[in-house]
């Protein structure tokens, strides 16, 4: 499948990029994960849900910086989180990018 991202439905949120779900956004895959991405504005904070118990998320910054639940994440820096329903992300620049990839853990 291939699908346009729109910009505008990334700014300061996630914009859901693949699903298992082929009635939900993005491209759809056979398997229990959800790739979203993210462009945020400096000191723009959002909250990620998990949409499967027992799932982990791997975030990966693209460009810019985070805290991730307490963590600094820079331009390229990716973090493992899981055993939990979900996180604080916290831009520290203007126009970082954040792709977050939640798989199954097990």
């Amino acid at each position: 499948q291939q699908i346009t991202l729109v910009k505008t439905e990334q700014k300061n949120n996630f914009a859901q990029i693949l699903s298992p779900n082929p009635e939900d956004s993005g491209v759809w895959i056979h398997q229990d994960a959800w790739f979203h991405l993210g462009n945020f504005d400096e000191g723009m904070a959002q909250t990620y849900s998990m949409k499967l118990s027992g799932n982990g998320v791997y975030a990966f910054v693209l460009k810019g910086s985070f805290e991730v639940d307490g963590h600094i994440l820079k331009n390229r820096d990716g973090l493992g989180i899981w055993e939990t329903d979900s996180f604080n992300l916290l831009s520290k620049e203007a126009g970082s990018e954040i792709l977050l990839m939640e798989v199954p853990m097990r």
